[in-house]
């Protein structure tokens, strides 16, 4: 299967995966047997979730440590590493305000004057880990094994960045066939990433057809106004992410979002931004991006730049507010996305992970966390749309870093897989990848 014809399929299988599920929802004799349809669809989305799972960590790992130790100097590292938390920074106070005006704007929750759930009633989500304090610890990991059999993307970064620097210090040296052996492994990865690809409509259709037998299409129409209010916040955002590119990649810009057409999908399909990660990495590759960029910012980005998971968490904690008719102040406001600016960073590119970092913020303001339960039941159409603004954002942010290090070459017109080929120039895959 060709990379162009990935997007199509992937088109397909989500047109497949909504025929399957409102068969199978009107077909189901009741909720029980729906869901009990639904599982079994979710089968397929399970196998490769767990596929994208099991490389996520050596393609981290290999990307980030070959592009820090390829820089040459702690200079380059630092000066790539400014610009990225920059672009980070000011993209998360973007998402969060225009979240915060979104949601003041539309008020999706006006009106509705629930009562206040009893004060036992829970979310059943895992919050109390969830304070500055913890995030901080967390961030360092007791274990690189650890880290990587549980996927703890920061702690991995974090790891990769002392294994990367070190070995940028011996890279001439004894560190010499270390860095091949883990170029060697990049390029591995990338195979293997090619390999999982494949079965990404196989994936799509089985997360779309779940969600549909489980919930009916009637579910799109009872939260018709939240679901609208958060898509059209989320376009706005688009609308600002692509602005800020264009003004640095002029009308390259849409040039690359033709190029991110299929991890795009992917990423909204799945509602999943590790789904999304190799995928964009390889799009990035073929656009031109320098894998010494792309191997370091992007994790980073992974990891601190998710602008739709952070404009929907200030969006879900107002819309909570509004609709048990509690008034929050412009200064309960404006402190609450400020922790949310704190709380938010490191947030997993996994499915509901965000629903996490509101339950946590909700008690702050007196808010009842249980609020988050009223978003749950179409939770997965809403993580679809912040997910795929999140793959949009770190691979703007991605081109734009690579832009203003010179570090954007000729595009990678070809349709096949070459990594493979590069085995007998005598370059180091990251050198090889970096001369396309």
């Amino acid at each position: 299967m060709t990379m162009k014809r990935l997007p199509t399929l992937i088109f397909i299988a989500m047109l497949l995966g909504v025929l399957a599920g409102t068969a199978a929802h009107h077909l189901a004799p009741d909720a029980a047997t729906a869901k009990s349809i639904a599982d079994h669809f979710s089968i397929l989305t399970d196998i490769f979730m767990r596929m994208i799972k099991m490389i996520i960590g050596p393609l981290v790992f290999a990307t980030l440590v070959s592009g820090i130790a390829g820089m040459g100097d702690g200079k380059a590292v630092g000066r790539i590493g400014l610009k990225a938390m920059a672009w980070f920074l000011g993209a998360s106070i973007t998402s969060l305000l225009l979240g915060l005006v979104m949601a003041n704007l539309l008020a999706p929750g006006h009106g509705m004057n629930l009562p206040l759930p009893a004060a036992d009633a829970a979310s059943n989500l895992k919050t109390g880990a969830l304070n500055l304090r913890e995030f901080i610890a967390h961030m360092f990991p007791k274990s690189f094994v650890e880290a990587m059999a549980t996927n703890e993307i920061l702690q991995i970064v974090v790891f990769s960045l002392f294994f990367g620097f070190a070995l940028g210090t011996l890279k001439d040296g004894i560190g010499k066939p270390v860095l091949q052996g883990v170029d060697g492994l990049g390029h591995v990865m990338l195979k293997v990433t090619n390999y999982v690809m494949a079965f990404a409509p196989i994936g799509v259709f089985g997360a779309v057809s779940a969600v549909i037998t489980a919930q009916g299409l009637g579910v799109l129409t009872i939260y018709a106004k939240l679901l609208g209010s958060l898509y059209l916040a989320l376009a706005l955002l688009w609308v600002a992410l692509i602005a800020g590119g264009y003004y640095f990649l002029g009308r390259d810009i849409f040039r690359l979002i033709r190029q991110l057409r299929a991890p795009l999908m992917i990423g909204f399909a799945t509602a999943s931004s590790e789904s999304a990660y190799p995928k964009v990495i390889e799009q990035l590759t073929r656009f031109g991006v320098k894998p010494r960029i792309t191997g370091f910012v992007l994790p980073l980005g992974y990891s601190f730049n998710l602008d739709g998971s952070i404009m929907y968490t200030s969006f879900a904690a107002l819309f909570v507010a509004q609709v048990y008719g509690i008034q929050l102040s412009l200064t309960q406001q404006i402190t609450m996305l400020l922790v949310l600016l704190v709380t938010s960073k490191g947030i997993a590119g996994v499915p509901r992970a965000s629903l996490v970092v509101v339950a946590a913020v909700l008690p702050m303001f007196g808010l009842p966390e249980a609020g988050i339960l009223l978003v749950l039941g179409i939770d997965h159409i809403l993580d679809m749309g912040r997910t795929v603004t999140n793959v949009l954002g770190n691979a703007i942010a991605t081109t734009v870093v690579a832009k203003s290090e010179g570090a954007i070459g000729a595009p990678d017109l070809s349709d096949e897989d070459d990594t493979s080929a590069d085995s007998n120039t005598g370059l180091t895959p990251a050198q090889a990848l970096a001369s396309k």
